[in-house]
């Protein structure tokens, strides 16, 4: 191990202690001379190279695990966390989790990013502008971890208590310039074969302003089932082993927690279980998002932002529950990005927060990352938020015998 330490160590100090050599150029006057070269790579201290080797070595000895569940609390940052877990008794499931860090929301365009630029860092690792959708600077498409997954065989899904088509969990399956593009958005999941989705949204796919088609019995005739809350409630949905599904939970954007909505426990222990049986031995990628943490963070109410957050962490448990017992499945918490400036101020009580708020659009605070699971260690410490993508790819793909 001593050896392969020194190997490590003597291959980073040769990369980065010698300089490139001087680049001969010809001055005004037509003769050689020796252009200065002044960006010379930083000295690097032999604490820090230590880290490198013991980061590298980390990463290559991670187990692999078999599925990842990425979960996204959008506008979720520690304050609406601490407000959460002082209006439920002191605790929350997030508790469990054994390693914690923090990722840097910033997006390509802006100290502050949005949802959308946020969720294709994760999705494709790359930072982009305000308003992507899987798209990079260049307005160019950029393949997802979703896609990669499905190209592997493993199986895949999406969740959300917003519409399907919002920003966040279409940034793991469309490609588009513009987030408010729902119709064409919806377009884009006609061309990659995920197995399931549930979230809001059904008219985008099946009464539309832009064209006639109705992408929802297109579906259908790609051997999808279709269902949706007119048909059926999602307790009583119960689509055969092995099929590929979509399940409507609304028209268009579903309603708040605090007005009736109470589906995200039962869609995140019918995606596990579908997913797990259909990807057995090949695994599945699921993406699950509390959406409207952020709607209460952008309409400046600290009763939507709690309880909110408090049903997306009963179902952050359920998928630890699940990964407990499986033993090949990571699990990964986080948000894209902090919304409105949420403070927990003086006079708040266990059982009763005093809000503030600083704005009622996104901040760019550095967020938290929780991680549970094989290559877990991989998620401690301070990095971009385009890490997380690298990540999960490593462990999934990276180790494979099948990449």
């Amino acid at each position: 191990m001593r050896l392969i330490s020194l190997f490590y160590f003597f291959i980073i100090i040769l990369f980065t202690s010698c300089p490139p050599a001087p680049a001969v150029v010809d001055n005004d006057n037509g003769q050689h001379a020796e252009e200065v070269v002044t960006d010379l790579p930083p000295v690097i201290s032999p604490e820090e190279i230590e880290k490198r080797i013991e980061r590298e070595k980390a990463r290559r000895e991670a187990k692999a695990p078999r599925n990842v569940i990425l979960m996204i609390g959008d506008g979720m940052g520690v304050s609406q966390i601490t407000a959460g877990l002082y209006s439920n008794g002191n605790k929350l499931q997030l508790e469990r989790f054994p390693v914690l860090g923090l990722h840097k929301s910033y997006s390509g365009d802006n100290l502050v990013t949005d949802s959308a630029a946020g969720a294709t860092a994760f999705s494709a690792g790359v930072k982009t502008y305000n308003g992507a959708i899987g798209v990079g600077m260049d307005t160019m498409p950029v393949e997802t971890i979703l896609e990669s997954a499905e190209a592997k065989g493993m199986a895949s899904g999406l969740v959300a208590t917003s519409s399907i088509v919002h920003a966040t969990p279409a940034s793991f399956i469309a490609h588009n310039p513009y987030r408010k593009n729902y119709e064409a958005i919806a377009t884009d999941f006609m061309d990659t074969e995920f197995d399931l989705l549930i979230g809001g949204g059904k008219k985008f796919f099946d009464r539309r302003e832009t064209d006639e088609r109705d992408l929802s019995q297109e579906l259908r005739n790609k051997g999808y089932v279709v269902s949706s809350y007119f048909d059926e409630e999602i307790e009583d949905f119960k689509p055969e082993p092995g099929s590929n599904f979509a399940y409507f939970t609304a028209d268009g954007e579903p309603l708040p927690y605090a007005q009736g909505r109470r589906y995200l426990e039962t869609a995140t222990q019918l995606a596990i279980k579908h997913l797990d049986e259909k990807g057995g031995e090949r695994g599945f990628f699921l993406t699950i998002e509390g959406s409207q943490i952020d709607w209460g963070g952008h309409a400046n109410e600290s009763e939507y932002i709690i309880s909110e957050m408090l049903e997306f962490d009963r179902a952050v448990g359920q998928a630890l529950d699940f990964a407990e017992k499986d033993g090949n499945t990571l699990v990964i918490v986080t948000a894209d990005h902090e919304t409105g400036g949420y403070a927990i101020n003086n006079g708040s009580k266990m059982g009763k927060i005093e809000p503030g708020f600083s704005s009622d659009y996104h901040t760019a605070d550095l967020i938290p990352v929780f991680a549970y699971g094989p290559g877990q260690s991989l998620f401690s410490g301070i990095y971009e938020n385009t890490a997380i993508y690298a990540r999960m790819m490593d462990l999934l793909f990276l180790n494979r015998s099948d990449r």
